[in-house]
């Protein structure tokens, strides 16, 4: 999972310190490594109706959801992590990982609404074959909003923890069953304003031999799936029509407090407390936090506006990050009315995007 830009080992020092002193700016992000030059084929930010292949019945009957209970999100939680819950690059469990997301989307399939985006990706232990699965919900008002709201949220589990029985429910689980209500929420509800594209994003985690350590963690090692869609959405053009990439993470447990992350945009960062406010969460939401690597920085680094949605202390109070990259990182972690909250938080900032 990500890394705090300050040494993990003297977090509880650096909280203390926060608390007394302020908070310091955090260093400049380094450069991203470089990216092969993607392909110059334009590709258009959504589909040609006209192209679309027709729709089966049984798939366009497909349901979808008035609303959004925090039940419902725990439920998909459940049969994702029954359907795999070891999802390691590479794995049977990432196949079915990527099956399961597949299958929650067959009217978007049939539309021509999702898109696998395929790509290798070269790690310190040799090339793994990764996916990016993207789903894209239209404006119904194209000529009046003419951009893109992405949510992201990482589905694979960590490869150095692939030898215990690492499920990462609230590590990737949690948050890719929340985007699956998004998507089918808006299913029935088409975006008013911007697009909305759902991108359930692979490689997040560092890739190395086991057993787990934290220096595994590096820019060259981490973040795989977002820093490839960004260099390619940069060299196609779809960038430019991103108004708001939102990241969510670990974001399911019981005790949530989100942190002010110190990566983000400020302005996403004062939506997001305005998000709250509105849907009645405000208690959810922690009042500082610190800098997080993790899925925004590619989009960060090339100008895009940028959230991270996370709650990076999972533990206990004596140990912040117990629960985090153990085998204790657990269903009976989460609960339904986190969840709750983070679906109306990420359904009413899509309508103060539209907004502003």
């Amino acid at each position: 999972m990500k890394r705090l830009h300050s040494n993990v080992a003297l977090f509880s020092a650096a909280l203390l310190l926060l608390l007394t002193a302020g908070c310091k700016a955090a260093p400049p992000a380094p450069s991203e490594p470089a990216q092969p030059a993607p392909q110059p084929v334009v590709v258009a930010p959504e589909p040609t109706p006209a192209a679309a292949p027709a729709i089966d019945p049984a798939q366009a009957s497909a349901p979808g959801l008035d609303h959004i209970t925090g039940a419902d999100v725990m439920k998909l939680t459940e049969q994702f992590l029954a359907a795999a819950p070891k999802r390691y690059i590479g794995s049977p469990g990432h196949a079915a990982a990527e099956k399961f997301i597949r299958d929650q989307f067959a009217p978007e399939v049939a539309r021509g609404n999702f898109v696998d985006d395929s790509f290798t990706a070269n790690t310190p232990i040799g090339p793994f074959t990764m996916h990016n699965l993207l789903v894209k919900f239209p404006s119904s008002t194209p000529v009046k909003k003419d951009g893109i709201i992405v949510f992201a949220s990482h589905y694979e589990t960590n490869y150095p923890l692939k030898d215990i029985n690492f499920v990462g429910a609230n590590d990737g689980a949690c948050t890719s069953a929340l985007l699956i209500a998004i998507g089918k929420y808006l299913r029935n509800h088409p975006p008013q304003g911007y697009s909305v594209w759902l991108l359930f994003d692979d490689g997040e985690e560092a890739v190395a031999n086991p057993p787990y350590r934290q220096d595994q963690w590096s820019d060259a090692n981490t973040l795989y799936g977002t820093r490839h869609i960004a260099a390619k959405w940069s060299g196609d053009g779809t960038l430019e029509h991103i108004k708001a990439f939102l990241v969510a993470d670990m974001i399911g447990w019981k005790e949530l407090k989100i942190d002010r992350e110190g990566n983000s945009t400020p302005w996403l960062e004062d939506l997001l407390a305005r998000a709250a406010s509105d849907t009645g969460h405000s208690r959810y939401l922690a009042a500082t936090g610190l800098p997080i690597d993790d899925d925004h920085k590619p989009f960060k680094q090339r100008g895009v506006p940028v959230l991270d949605v996370i709650d990076y202390e999972y533990g206990t109070p004596t140990d912040s990050e117990a629960f985090h990259h153990t085998e204790k990182d657990t269903i009976d972690k989460l609960s339904a009315a986190s969840l709750q909250a983070d679906a109306d938080i990420f359904l009413d900032l899509i309508k103060l995007i539209d907004q502003r």
